[in-house]
């Protein structure tokens, strides 16, 4: 019985994967939001199993990590490769590429200013220029707020275009401190969100290693 329910399981993951997961990161990699992927899919497909793909292939991409942000040079490389067991289930194994310099990044870090620094949108477009995109990450705690604090999350919501909205209630945020990528959506979150006075993080540029708390 356990084991025909695995294979159940193991066949749905695989007609999922090859109905939906090539066209759910596809649509990610274009900027559409997790209901926005949902309604265009040809599979009907849960909203929250949406959402995990995103997740999933977020993480695999870089545009978001479980890790503080660090120097390229001191990052290990990887690669992932997509699987298939004799039931038929895909999975993705990590295959080590170049092993991590053990030796810490040394960080500048410091405190915002927009006496100084400026208005926080120009201030972190320059910065994300600087650095690149994917060298430039913000911390955020949307899953562990979520959960300590529903009410206070929500109402730090509030303050977010509804499109801004729907993108991060559509993301599985994990219950820790995770790193999104500095693209222009999220540069755009966080400087409402900063100029809210309801959220407080903090920007990683690694070429420049620059650790900024906002």
């Amino acid at each position: 019985m356990a084991e025909q329910e695995y294979f159940r399981k193991a066949l749905s993951d695989f007609t999922f994967d090859v109905a939906s997961g090539g066209a759910i990161r596809h649509l990610a990699d274009r900027g559409y939001t997790v209901r926005q992927i949902k309604e265009m899919l040809d599979f009907p497909t849960p909203l929250d199993r949406v959402g995990q793909a995103v997740w999933q292939h977020f993480l695999k991409t870089g545009q978001v990590t479980d890790t503080e942000p660090e120097d390229g040079n001191q990052q290990e490389q990887f690669t992932y490769v997509l699987e298939y067991d004799a039931y038929g289930k895909s999975s993705y194994r990590r295959v080590t590429l170049k092993e991590r310099d053990a030796r810490p990044v040394s960080w500048q870090e410091r405190q915002f200013s927009q006496g100084e620094d400026g208005p926080l949108p120009a201030f972190l477009e320059e910065k994300c220029r600087e650095n690149q995109e994917e060298q430039s990450y913000v911390s955020c705690d949307f899953g562990l707020r979520s959960r300590r604090e529903p009410g206070e999350y929500r109402r730090m919501l509030g303050f977010l275009k509804e499109d801004q909205r729907e993108y991060i209630l559509g993301l599985p945020w994990e219950r820790k401190l995770v790193y999104h990528r500095l693209d222009r959506r999220m540069r755009e979150i966080v400087a409402r969100l900063y100029s809210s006075g309801e959220w407080h993080g903090t920007c990683y540029f690694v070429t420049t290693r620059e650790k900024i708390r906002l």
